[in-house]
């Protein structure tokens, strides 16, 4: 017997794989801050990995929007972010893991965009508040097509870079980042049971900023792909006013 609800659910939300008919059903989206020495040092911290332990937000799948897209200008912000970033999807799932095992999970990579509301962030971080309503809201997690990593093999290493109207904005290489892959599903697997479909974020180097209206955002990561999109004018509500 069909469940009936009282209206009609969302439709799931999945990802493009790359030389593949099937899609790539989205469960979580997991987010890591500050993965990059240079990028917390921009965001006024400093990271020891001695002693730090890495620290992560989530976004809802709904956030999810792919490669090519117009994300419209979101609400309640004048200082709307870029950071371009690795991500990691899981085929499979598994709990208290060590890093050795954590080749075993994924499935494959892609290029991300967390498309973050500074100021609330910011606003957020003064009042020792979660980071909700900076990081999770809608068209925040842009996403390109996940190669296989039966294709690409292990990435540890390789040019991630974003450029604004043709202007490059970010560039580094993946064997900056402070805790690896590998660390990080290691570690997320301690407080989760992580499961297939889902996404980690894997964090942003160094050269966010703020985007405006018209702006076209192109990036890349090397041997795992490309994203794109363009700031569209901000969401119009589609309820109307009460006479």
């Amino acid at each position: 017997m069909s469940e009936l609800y009282c209206f009609e659910p969302q439709p799931r939300v999945s990802v493009p794989i790359i030389g593949s008919d099937q899609r790539f059903p989205v469960h979580r989206i997991f987010c890591v801050g500050r993965n990059y020495h240079a990028h917390a040092a921009e965001m006024g911290v400093t990271v020891d990995k001695s002693t730090a332990q890495p620290f992560y937000f989530n976004k809802h799948p709904s956030a999810i929007v792919e490669t090519g897209s117009t994300l419209a200008y979101p609400p309640e912000t004048a200082n709307y972010h870029y950071e371009m970033e690795l991500v990691v999807a899981l085929g499979s799932g598994g709990f208290r893991l060590g890093a050795e095992q954590a080749d075993e999970l994924m499935l494959g990579y892609a290029a991300g965009l967390d498309m973050t509301r500074r100021d609330l962030q910011q606003r957020a971080k003064d009042s020792a508040h979660p980071w909700d309503l900076g990081k999770d809201f809608e068209q925040a997690a842009v996403i390109g097509p996940i190669r296989r990593k039966a294709e690409t093999g292990l990435i540890q290493t390789g040019t991630i870079s974003l450029s604004v109207n043709g202007d490059v904005r970010q560039q580094s290489s993946l064997d900056l980042m402070i805790w690896t892959v590998a660390e990080l599903i290691a570690d997320l697997s301690r407080y989760y049971v992580l499961m297939p479909g889902d996404l980690i974020y894997t964090g942003t180097p160094e050269g966010v900023g703020p985007v405006t209206l018209g702006d076209q955002l192109s990036g890349s990561i090397e041997g795992v792909g490309e994203i794109s999109c363009t700031i569209g004018d901000a969401r119009v509500s589609a309820h109307k006013e009460r006479p």
